[in-house]
């Protein structure tokens, strides 16, 4: 609990200082390819971001594979996507997710969703982040602050990336079209990423158990779901609802009540589908211009007593 307790205070002590976000011209989303209608095969390969420079960031890449890949898992609650190194990115382009993991964690412990998104028609790009993930000999939980210029510098490479010749991601890359999520202090770190002038290729967020950082919900407006447990020991919940009141645009905000700091992300776990429900929705809609899936999400967000949903200018039905 000790250390649950210093967590929770660095992660308050991270949204001090917001001020109000400032609103921005609205960039809307232009007509795109019709979002995929069944799940790809998944992909993934591994690179590293920077490798000689003082924060070399290694990224996760998970992504939709060609239809002769090897097939994805069995589509139960519990099973999902089987991830094949190396296999040919199917035909087309895709829109990016940037996510970002939380203290003491890895890309690969989120596989779950991310998996999930990629076989649903999305690169989902993670990085290890330098200074907080599992595994690092200089753990710094204040380093918290630095990382959304990282998601940047990923944002930056994908797009050169997407350029270069013979890169198997080449010519695969929607560069017009980034969201960012993540969960904890990944969850700040991609609310970090939405500050005055950020780039619109950045269209939309998720923030899962985490909240706002100095200067977040600023520049273009973005759509934003925010994901938390009511009963979350680490962030507590007031400090994502705060950040939902803090930021402009169309928002919603899916509770699970009497749920902690992230159980709902575990297949099987009550809250799991309505979770990866809303989040498949969501990116659907703000990457693909996919009405439909925006107008579904209410509806697959909420399970009675296990989830609720609140939103704020959603365009449902318009």
């Amino acid at each position: 609990m000790r250390v649950q307790r210093l967590v929770a205070a660095l992660l308050v002590a991270l949204v001090a200082g917001c001020g109000p976000a400032v609103a921005a011209t609205d960039d809307r989303v232009p007509p795109f390819r019709p979002a995929p209608p069944r799940p790809y095969a998944v992909g993934v390969r591994h690179f590293v971001v920077d490798p000689d420079g003082s924060r070399p960031l290694p990224v996760t890449v998970w992504y939709p594979a060609e239809p002769a890949a090897p097939p994805h898992a069995t589509t139960r609650q519990t099973a999902g996507p089987v991830p094949w190194p190396d296999v040919p990115v199917a035909a087309g382009r895709f829109p990016v997710v940037v996510y970002s993991h939380g203290l003491h964690s890895l890309p690969d412990l989120h596989a779950p969703l991310t998996t999930r998104w990629a076989a649903a028609g999305f690169v989902v790009a993670a990085p290890t982040y330098p200074r907080t993930n599992l595994r690092a000999r200089d753990f710094t939980r204040a380093d918290v602050r630095n990382q959304p210029a990282d998601g940047w510098r990923l944002i930056r490479h994908l797009v050169r990336l997407d350029a270069r010749p013979g890169d198997p991601l080449a010519g695969h890359l929607a560069v017009d079209r980034f969201a960012a999520a993540g969960h904890s202090a990944g969850g700040f770190t991609t609310a970090g990423m939405f500050t005055s002038g950020h780039s619109r290729r950045l269209r939309a967020g998720i923030v899962i158990a985490g909240g706002g950082l100095a200067g977040s919900f600023a520049g273009p407006v973005a759509p934003l779901l925010f994901v938390h447990g009511d009963a979350d020991p680490i962030v507590p919940e007031s400090v994502g609802r705060a950040a939902y009141a803090r930021s402009v645009g169309p928002a919603a905000f899916l509770g699970l009540p009497g749920q902690g700091h992230g159980e709902y992300l575990t297949p099987g776990r009550p809250g799991f589908a309505q979770v990866l429900a809303a989040t498949t929705d969501f990116l659907r809609w703000t990457l693909y211009d996919d009405r439909r899936a925006r107008d579904r999400l209410p509806a697959d967000a909420v399970l009675p007593g296990v989830t609720t949903l609140t939103t704020r200018a959603l365009p449902v039905g318009r």
